[in-house]
């Protein structure tokens, strides 16, 4: 939030710099993400009065003008400047002045004719008119007021000050207002913390009636409305629109300009309604009904549903409760009689409306994070007292609070001086304790070792001793804290665990084979998943949804990791990187039931992903075979999978034992072209928690053997349906214990091997027994005994 040190100072005596006070604000737990300084490189801009104007000589469109710059003494200045006449006070910058814009200026001559100056206009001070009535016009400003001459422009405006762009966090809401702030500041500083104004003349005798129903009291505590009558539209003065600019709003009317003034100052948004406008002089809050309309003040319709909350008059919505009101009741230049809207609202239902309507305002970002009903009814008198000091309007007795019959009870916390000094682990002596809270605004009562407390009413996030601890250290000072271990640690040798080390190994695993990790978002939208073309019941299409997702591309929780890579690829493409290499761990979601009752099973799965280049399906199997010997983990790479989105003669599983943990093959031409893909993509998907279950398998040790293994190469003719794990299995399975290894290098498909038939070489691998070397007619049993048993299951025959 943003807060003017001038507006600080209202309620507190600032006596210290301003990076002093940046480090107090710090210490008490508030971020000073930056402070804006103003009119601070303004210099040597000073009132001037135009005693004579002629026409120069030389230029048709240049004027001289003799000023009296007061100590300064008469100068002559050039301009081109067609609004001032003699008689005018202006600003000047003098020989060396600065502008707020950080230019220099220094006497010239102008077409032959000597100018010792240069006059200034809104822009060149830095001004608009929330400061100064004509600041933004496109000339030289012409003051209204007979200020003295030769004076510091900035001084006479009051433009020299300092905004502090401070960050409150979701636990301080008390703090997200200019009133908040000056507390903290003032208990900071030791001083004495001065309370806003809330008196205000009350006029009674009005007969007008105002009827304020609360139909849900849950989402709506209390509702403070209050009638003012005889209303004068008119602009805000200068202190109050100069203020609102500081902190980044314009000036728009004397009773708007009230109400955000509030919101600022005591951190309570509040809404002004024209009474001609409201049926009945009623006031409803409830529920919208399902397909509502409302035109909110942004001239946006809005469709509503039964979870929004609605202020209504007799016939028809009027604001979206916590965020907005409706363009059909705002304030007019016509308006005579305005209701007051002051209240508050559920917290969470304000942000859901506002998340769900894609609207967000000043208002509901403190109701968000939290109104108290203390500084609710403190506002609206704060609200009347401005009405009635600034002559808005006639403060009447008609009022209405409904509040849900819950009371205001201030909270007490009963504890030990012990225990808080437990929290903090240093000795922070009882006066000092006492005084910290009294000065915080807490109610301190002690009783030898005991301390009782109660908790001012816009302290809210005060819930038991650990909660006086922290508003004890932050101002007692962090730096009294000594690190110490808590009396149940231990040292411990620390590092990754073996599942993080075992993860870290997979990536860089992944990475030494040239892929790229991508850190894709858990969610997706159903247009990516009706993109794989599933068939009803695949298990990719069992999918939980988002109730209140942030847009439509993520409102379904990712089931397969595929279509965010695909998305990723697709993304690099547009870019200009036509080929690459990614992958990813992650979790996926997957529902226990549908529909979901209950929360999901979270499974890590590791896809990985290239398109372009010169990659291919073996490249893949290439990938799978290296984290096999890696991990000591044996894969089956030969069984064709049955996924709608892999190419159905390009895919195949990824079995371990006989388990399915995964696919791998090319994406389906269909499926990449909906993610904007044109060219080849291949992608290996597995269930990384059931791989990762074979990694505690313990280390197996063998004697190395002592004979030599020995090869032979089989060319075999085949049907061409007849597939390589087919064969594979065939031959290994005729000599269980002999075959060490089998593995296919060339396969030909042409006439020689016949129509409908291939041919497919293999180089078997057979091992020695542990007694005696292999000998030739053990070798030739063997590979007998293999081309029998190929030839009787899948009549396959050597070439």
């Amino acid at each position: 939030m943003l807060a003017p040190l001038s507006w600080l100072k209202d309620f507190v005596d600032i006596d210290v710099t301003v990076e002093e006070l940046e480090k107090k604000l710090f210490d008490s737990g508030f971020e000073v993400e930056q402070i804006i300084p103003y009119g601070d490189k303004l210099d040597k801009v000073v009132t001037c009065k135009i005693f004579k104007i002629e026409q120069h000589p030389n230029a048709e469109k240049l004027r001289i003008c003799q000023v009296d710059a007061g100590k300064y003494g008469k100068l002559q200045i050039i301009t081109n400047a067609q609004n001032v006449k003699e008689g005018d006070i202006v600003p000047v910058a003098v020989d060396g002045a600065t502008l707020a814009t950080g230019d220099r200026i220094f006497n010239g001559k102008l077409r032959g004719e000597p100018s010792y100056g240069m006059f200034c206009g809104g822009e060149e001070i830095g001004i608009t008119d929330a400061f100064y009535e004509g600041a933004s016009f496109d000339g030289v400003l012409v003051f209204n007021d007979d200020f003295p001459l030769g004076e510091e422009v900035r001084d006479l405006l009051g433009l020299k000050d300092y905004v502090f762009d401070i960050s409150v966090l979701a636990n301080r809401p008390d703090c997200q207002s200019i009133v908040g702030i000056a507390r903290e500041i003032a208990c900071a500083l030791n001083k004495p913390f001065k309370e806003p104004d809330l008196s205000y003349n009350e006029v009674k005798g009005d007969d007008e009636k105002i009827d304020v129903t609360v139909l849900d009291n849950e989402l709506c505590p209390r509702y403070i409305a209050h009638l003012i009558k005889d209303v004068k539209i008119e602009k805000a003065p200068k202190w109050m629109s100069k203020r609102l600019a500081l902190c980044g709003l314009n000036s728009i009317n004397n009773i708007v300009d009230i109400t955000n003034y509030v919101l600022l100052e005591m951190g309570q948004p509040m809404h002004a309604f024209d009474l001609k406008d409201l049926e009945n002089n009623e006031i409803i809050v409830r529920r919208a009904e399902n397909g509502e309309k409302i035109v909110t003040l942004d001239e946006k319709e809005n469709i509503l549903n039964s979870d929004n909350l609605v202020i209504c008059d007799g016939q028809k919505p009027v604001a979206l409760a916590g965020i907005m009101g409706g363009l059909n009741s705002e304030i007019k230049d016509d308006t005579t009689a305005v209701l007051f809207e002051c209240a508050k609202f559920k917290r969470d239902n304000v942000r859901k409306s506002a998340r769900t309507l894609g609207k967000s305002s000043d208002s509901s970002k403190r109701f968000e994070k939290g109104v108290d009903e203390y500084t609710t009814e403190r506002a609206s008198k704060r609200a009347l007292n401005l009405i009635d000091k600034l002559g808005a309007g006639r403060v009447t007795a008609v009022r209405v609070d409904v509040s849900a019959g819950k009371t205001q009870e201030n909270k007490e916390v009963r504890t030990t001086f012990g225990k808080i000094n437990g929290v903090l682990g240093i000795e922070v002596p009882k006066d000092t304790i006492v005084d910290i809270l009294t000065r915080l605004g807490f109610g301190v009562t002690v009783d030898g070792e005991n301390l009782v407390t109660v908790a001012p009413p816009y302290r809210e996030d005060v819930e038991g001793y650990p909660d006086l601890a922290e508003e004890v250290i932050r101002t007692y000072g962090y730096e009294h804290i000594k690190p110490t271990l808590l009396k149940e640690a231990q040292v411990t040798a620390g590092g990754y665990s073996k599942e993080q080390k075992d993860e870290l190994k997979m990536k860089r695993t992944f990475v030494n084979l040239g892929f790229n990790e991508a850190m894709t978002f858990s969610f997706y939208s159903k247009k990516d998943i009706s993109a794989l073309n599933l068939r009803e019941g695949d298990c990719e299409g069992q999918t939980i949804l988002i109730g209140n997702p942030l847009s439509d591309n993520y409102e379904v929780l990712r089931r397969t990791l595929i279509p965010s890579l695909l998305k990723v690829a697709s993304s690099n493409i547009k870019k200009g990187n036509t080929e690459g290499k990614i992958f990813e761990i992650a979790r996926t979601f997957i529902p226990k039931t549908l529909p979901v009752t209950d929360f999901p099973e979270e499974r890590r799965y590791l896809t990985a992903l290239t398109f372009g280049g010169q990659d291919d399906f073996f490249t893949l199997k290439g990938v799978l075979e290296e984290i096999a010997e890696i991990f000591r983990v044996k894969f089956n790479l030969n069984v064709r999978a049955d996924k709608t989105y892999l190419h159905s003669g390009v895919s195949a599983k990824i079995l371990l034992g006989d388990k399915e943990i995964g696919v791998y093959g090319q994406i389906a031409y269909e499926t990449a072209a909906a993610f904007d893909i044109e060219c080849k993509v291949y992608a290996l998907e597995l269930d990384y928690d059931a791989l990762a279950e074979e990694f505690n398998t313990p280390f197996k040790y063998v004697n190395l053997p002592k004979f030599r293994s020995v090869e032979r190469d089989l060319a075999l003719v085949a049907d061409e349906k007849t597939t390589c794990a087919e064969i594979e299995d065939v031959i290994r399975s005729a000599c269980k214990n002999s075959v060490e290894s089998v593995k296919l290098f060339d396969v030909y498909v042409g006439e020689q091997v016949g129509v409908g038939k291939k041919s497919m070489a293999y180089t078997v691998t057979f091992k020695a027994g542990e007694e005696k070397p292999l000998e030739s007619a053990d070798v030739d049993a063997f590979v007998k005994r293999i081309l029998g048993s190929l030839k009787h299951r899948l009549g396959v025959e050597l070439r």
